[in-house]
């Protein structure tokens, strides 16, 4: 069943990015799919209104003032006549929000609820529960999936991290990994090179230069690693506020012929840098899963992390040496790694086809509308939530959905604190006043539908299609036109001819 569906974030091109990619490749693979789907983000330096992607995808770029890494000031209320305009004028059933940090999705979450619209929420990162920052996040975040269809997380452990960040049902969050283009991602020539004992080996690091990538840990490790390994370099890419505190240590330890810094790199040059590799470093704080060494692992390299969040989870052991998330740990694991690779133990060579079979956009699409299914009605209860809750609940429909009544939806955000409950009710009947003062003020009959683009068949649809085609063709018997007459053969056409002939001559005859 196709769905016209608006994926929304804060996050995405043209600035690069694991989120970024994800909601266009999940997008480009939806539209393969047959449904409709648009993205709404905040507006970029340059691109501002709409911009049409490949295969069709629409982008909004709605004009808001960015605050902290490209994250919009959260206004709550002043987005909701934007967002009303393009979800009646693009025909939205769907509101698919990304990043729990993403202003836009929290507030498009809300509004789409008041609008009667089903939603979904992806999470792509973890958080803390001690710090101030994480305190707030965490009670924003139990506001808006107090009031949401589904969620979906990237790995198991971000999964335990969201459900215990917003008190959720774990029945309602599903687990749905990133994937990667793998022929985006070939290995180069040196994947497949013999490495001898006195070759140059390259690490590369491509990682945003912010505290929570382990800058401060990759600062302190290089000059180490660079002492006790002599035939080794360096490659790194990325750009932050840490960028001048590596630039500072290459000064102070004059490495600035072992370490290239090549600064922030477009996503479709990421395979150009990591080919020139023999390892990949991830010396990550946090992560919920880490696409970009399942980018490195397909491009032939060996991978060297740490052991934190959801990246045990992404490549089987043959691929990856972990590290502690501490100085000493991560220079011994690099050491094992660089030994390892210099002695040839390691066949990075298969690595690409290893993973090309393990990741899938179309997987991914495939997973993620069956969640449209189940939040939708077109999956029963026990088929999407593998038990039967025996009919209607309070709070929930006939197929396990969440409710849009107004009384249920101040049910479920009163009972988020005993303050913070409250503001939430205050919150959600604000902006019902202010969805019925737009339906009066602004009504959607004058709002003009936008044109589709021209949809393509669903992959299902042309596999069934080219299976008919050669059985019909295989079946089909000639068949004559009704109106046409069979052909006379020579014979009848001479016989005819004398029986004319003699006609003709009777009547002179009897003239």
């Amino acid at each position: 069943m196709p769905y016209n569906i608006a994926m929304i974030s804060d996050f995405f091109y043209p600035q690069p990015g694991g989120v970024e990619s994800h909601i266009y490749q999940l997008s480009t693979k939806l539209i393969d799919r047959g449904h409709k789907v648009i993205i709404i983000t905040h507006a970029h330096e340059g691109r501002k209104g709409i911009r049409y992607l490949t295969n069709g995808l629409k982008v909004y770029h709605v004009p808001f003032f960015v605050i902290y890494r490209e994250s919009t000031f959260p206004t709550v209320f002043s987005f909701f006549p934007i967002f009303r305009n393009i979800i009646i004028r693009e025909r939205i059933e769907i509101v698919h929000g990304h990043a729990s940090l993403s202003s836009l999705c929290h507030e498009a979450i809300l509004h789409a609820r008041t609008m009667g619209l089903r939603t979904v929420f992806t999470d792509h990162s973890l958080f803390g529960f001690a710090d101030a920052a994480s305190i707030l996040t965490n009670k924003l975040l139990k506001f808006t999936l107090s009031d949401v269809d589904h969620v979906i997380c990237v790995s198991h452990t971000c999964k335990e991290n969201t459900v215990l960040r917003a008190s959720l049902d774990p029945l309602m969050v599903s687990v749905i990994p990133n994937a990667v283009v793998a022929e985006n991602f070939r290995p180069g020539e040196r994947a497949s090179q013999t490495i001898g004992p006195h070759d140059v080996i390259t690490i590369v690091v491509i990682s945003r230069l912010f505290y929570n990538k382990g800058t401060d840990l990759l600062i302190a490790a290089i000059p180490r690693i660079l002492s006790a390994h002599p035939n080794v370099k360096f490659i790194i890419a990325g750009s932050g506020p840490k960028a001048i505190d590596l630039e500072q240590m290459l000064e102070r330890n004059v490495l600035q012929d072992r370490v290239e810094l090549l600064g922030p790199v477009r996503h479709e040059e990421v395979r150009d840098v990591m080919v020139r590799g023999h390892i990949y470093l991830h010396p990550s704080l946090t992560e919920a899963f880490g696409t970009v060494i399942v980018e490195a692992a397909s491009c032939g390299l060996y991978v060297v992390c740490t052991r934190v969040g959801g990246i045990p989870e992404v490549l089987p052991a043959h691929m990856t040496t972990f590290a502690k998330p501490e100085e000493d740990d991560l220079v011994a694991a690099t050491g094992k790694a660089i030994a390892a690779r210099r002695a040839n133990k390691i066949r990075t060579e298969r690595f690409h086809e290893q993973v090309k079979m393990m990741y899938s956009w179309d997987d991914i699409a495939e997973r993620t509308e069956r969640v449209y299914n189940g939040i939708s009605g077109v999956l029963s209860e026990e088929e999407f939530y593998g038990y039967s809750s025996g009919g209607w609940g309070a709070t929930r429909g006939r197929a396990g959905v969440q409710s849009f009544a107004l009384i249920d939806r101040l049910k479920r955000y009163y009972g988020c604190g005993i303050w913070a409950g409250k503001l939430f009710c205050l919150c959600v009947i604000i902006d019902y006043l202010l969805y019925v003062i737009l339906e009066a003020v602004y009504p959607r009959e004058n709002i003009d539908l936008a044109l589709d683009w021209p949809k393509k068949l669903a992959a299902a649809q042309q596999q069934q299609q080219t299976q008919q085609q050669p059985h019909q063709q295989g079946h089909q018997q000639p068949q004559q036109e009704p109106h046409q007459q069979p052909q006379p053969s020579e014979p009848e056409r001479k016989n005819v001819s004398r029986a004319r002939s003699a006609r003709h001559r009777e009547k002179r005859r009897d003239a």
